[in-house]
């Protein structure tokens, strides 16, 4: 038995432990923690237990203490998965292998700017112009010499997750039309300065054209046999499309050429006028990797966790455009009997 612990992962890795558990040969134990205790993530577990929120010193030690505790045969991290990798020789200390790279490519490719500043002189990853900014006036200026080149432009912070400072900027915004609508990503040039303006220094913020085209994401996994790479273009509902596109896998053999990463990730792209550009390489399992390995009929976490423990696994891939969708459906993640007299 393999004891395998995920710690604070996001509600479809669901789906990556329920593939990481399909073992013909040996049975995989999966312990699980989040902070949200009633995450949905408990019932793919075989263990379950409730995150306290701590500083980074005391995370890595948390850790450390519920391997040793709990006997973690195999980390897979996601929350201060920077953090853990650049610790990782702690955690071999006790034996326990983890599921992330080596702090030397993490570091660079968990920052956006490093990550650009390491492609900018390749000649088969193409990377948008882009400004990186951390004051009100280097961001406008930023913008203005990029507004007078592209139709539109695009920002987040550098150091970000699932694009949730992502923002485009409109320069049509109805104010009052968005009243009545979702809340949006699209925000004004003028409102991004108001709330700038409040600020001597910020972090890090990355100004780059709007890439309108598809996106297109990778899910990648280096092997002794080859390198697993299944591109998906992202619909804009939930529907997405498997195309085997040669340059794209390309570009993606050149980035791993440079990061030569041994665990899953996922690198993502963005066209502009039918060119692919680097958007970002997530040093993780995707939301979406269980839509990639129904598709191509392959187990990219199971192959993960077998390559780490140093077994060789023959893997075959079935390279095929496919449409792929998913349904959401109901769990009961807590019961609570009600006495009626």
């Amino acid at each position: 038995m393999i004891k395998v612990w995920f710690n604070h992962w996001f509600s479809t890795s669901y789906h990556i432990i329920d593939l990481m558990k399909k073992d013909v040969k040996e049975q995989i134990y999966v312990i699980g923690s989040n902070q949200r205790y009633e995450s949905v993530l408990q019932n793919v577990c075989d263990e379950w237990y409730e995150e306290p929120i701590l500083d980074t010193k005391e995370y890595i030690e948390y850790c450390l203490k519920f391997c040793k505790e709990h006997e973690v045969d195999v980390f897979v991290p996601r929350r201060k998965m920077v953090e853990i990798s650049k610790n990782k020789e702690k955690f071999y200390a006790l034996n326990v292998k983890v599921l992330v790279d080596d702090y030397q490519w993490i570091a660079i490719l968990n920052d956006k700017a490093k990550t650009y500043e390491s492609f900018n002189q390749s000649s088969r990853v193409y990377i948008p112009e882009y400004r990186v900014v951390n004051c009100l006036e280097d961001f406008e200026k930023a913008y203005m010499e990029l507004d007078l080149l592209y139709e539109r432009l695009c920002m987040k912070f550098v150091r970000d997750e699932g694009g949730m400072s992502f923002r485009i900027f409109d320069k049509q915004a109805d104010h009052f039309k968005a009243l009545s609508s979702y809340p949006s990503n699209k925000v004004s040039y003028e409102e991004v300065c108001k709330v700038l303006k409040e600020h001597k220094e910020f972090q890090d913020i990355i100004l780059m054209p709007y890439l309108s085209g598809d996106e297109i994401s990778v899910d990648c996994l280096r092997t002794s046999q080859g390198l697993i790479a299944i591109p998906r273009i992202k619909g804009k509902y939930r529907d997405e499309m498997i195309r085997y596109d040669n340059a794209i896998i390309e570009m993606c053999e050149e980035v791993l050429h440079m990061f030569p990463l041994e665990n899953p990730c996922n690198i993502q792209f963005k066209l502009l006028n039918g060119k692919a550009y680097l958007l970002e390489i997530n040093t993780r399992m995707s939301g979406g990797l269980y839509m990639s390995c129904l598709a191509a009929k392959i187990n990219i976490p199971n192959i993960a966790l077998q390559q780490l423990l140093g077994n060789r696994i023959h893997w075959s891939l079935e390279r095929e455009e496919k449409k792929v969708s998913y349904i959401e459906t109901a769990q009961i993640i807590g019961r609570k009997s009600i006495n009626q007299e």
